[in-house]
């Protein structure tokens, strides 16, 4: 806990003042104010629901009793679902999703893969601009792996801390941000019971690339034909 004290603290300090606030002076304030404190508290609470879903999950990895359970997925779908999950702390950012087409179904357990795809939204989200551009990317790596991408348009990373960033004791400054808490420890963990690969890259032209491998093991069920063709039809259409 003490390694992910900044991160504890500073979620709870913005919901105290602001609800303190709210019941102070909560009748004398303008609408708009109030509804941006509320906003601003709810903001902080998810922030906060996060972190302590990360620190549940770290304890899992450390026990190993995380035994992810595979299935084949669109990946389009896992990645709706964490870019919907991170809405609110997306307001006012442009965010563009990526997925090469034709992308094959996937072998994961959809529940970890999106974890891990909220907690690097999170990261760029805290390491960036509020008005920074986010981009999320999928595409055939090779022949047996799918690589999913998440860019920002931040400062960047040290390059003797690319490798670091994933230590879950990190606490050093990045881009001008106390503390990593546990978000890019838990992405390893995840990724790796995957058996996949994820890695940090500063972008040549500004920002950071979070990048993570899943291998593609077995085959896929064959879909029914019905389905086949729908499928078919939405890549074909305009």
């Amino acid at each position: 806990l003490s390694s992910v004290s900044h991160d504890l603290r500073t979620p709870l300090s913005v919901i105290v003042a602001a609800t303190s606030h709210l019941a102070d002076n909560g009748e004398s304030l303008a609408p708009s104010e109030r509804t941006g404190l509320a906003r601003e508290a709810e903001r902080e609470a998810g922030r906060l629901n996060r972190l302590v879903g990360n620190l549940l999950s770290m304890t899992r990895l450390d026990a190993e009793t995380i035994r992810p359970v595979k299935e084949w997925q669109p990946l389009e779908d896992v990645v709706g679902l964490a870019v919907g999950r991170m809405e609110k702390a997306l307001v006012g950012r442009s965010v563009s999703v990526h997925l090469e087409p034709g992308l094959p179904l996937v072998p994961i357990d959809a529940l970890l893969v999106e974890q891990v795809l909220v907690n690097l939204l999170d990261n760029a989200c805290r390491h960036t601009s509020a008005s920074a551009p986010v981009e999320v990317r999928a595409s055939r790596s090779d022949a047996r792996r799918v690589l999913v991408e998440v860019l920002d348009r931040g400062p960047g990373i040290p390059e003797d801390q690319l490798e670091a960033v994933f230590d879950r004791h990190r606490t050093g400054l990045v881009g001008g941000s106390q503390g990593l808490g546990l978000g890019l420890a838990i992405c390893r963990g995840m990724v790796t019971v995957h058996g996949g690969r994820i890695w940090a890259e500063n972008r040549p032209d500004g920002g950071a690339a979070f990048r993570f491998t899943i291998p593609l093991e077995g085959e896929p069920p064959a879909l029914p034909a019905e389905e086949v063709e729908e499928s078919a039809a939405r890549e074909g259409a305009p």
